[in-house]
């Protein structure tokens, strides 16, 4: 009796929470060099595959304003009210904090109406991807006065493309 060997593979890219799993079954009864190859064969495989799913990282606000465009209709059928610094407002200091409170406020509509997309997971990954902000002299969050979705994302936008020209990220 011959046993097919198997290879499994899980992999993660950084600030994703899901693991990608990955099964190949080899079925070749050849000979012992031809299982080595196929080994290497299933290496490099993988190898690229691996690299495919990490590709898909946020790196710049102009990233996360296309991945937004993705969502937008998804995203709008929310009726929440969300805090929304407007742009002018925020203290140049406060930017990055005001940012972080978008990508809060945006992580809830999606985990509320149930989006589920790689697209809300570039969301996701760019909130993980931004610094970390001393907020001792910004407001809170809940500092900011609660609006629909739809000021909220044009805000939203404002504030990336603000950030996008200044180049703040």
């Amino acid at each position: 009796m011959t046993a097919f060997p198997v290879i499994l593979v899980q992999s993660t890219c950084p600030g994703n929470r899901q693991s990608k799993g990955v099964q190949f079954l080899s079925n070749c009864c050849l000979c012992r060099e031809s299982h080595r190859s196929q080994v290497w064969l299933h290496f490099l495989v993988l190898s690229f595959l691996s690299t495919y799913t990490c590709a898909a990282s946020v790196h710049s606000t102009a990233d996360v304003q296309l991945c937004l465009s993705f969502l937008k209709n998804a995203i709008e059928k929310s009726d929440a009210m969300l805090y929304t610094p407007f742009v002018n407002d925020v203290d140049k200091n406060c930017k990055m904090m005001s940012l972080k409170c978008y990508m809060l406020e945006l992580i809830m509509v999606i985990d509320e109406e149930e989006i589920v997309d790689n697209k809300a997971e570039c969301i996701s990954d760019f909130d993980d991807k931004l610094p970390k902000v001393n907020s001792v002299d910004c407001p809170p969050c809940e500092a900011y006065s609660l609006r629909n979705i739809t000021v909220f994302l044009e805000e939203l936008n404002n504030l990336l493309n603000e950030m996008t020209t200044n180049q703040l990220i």
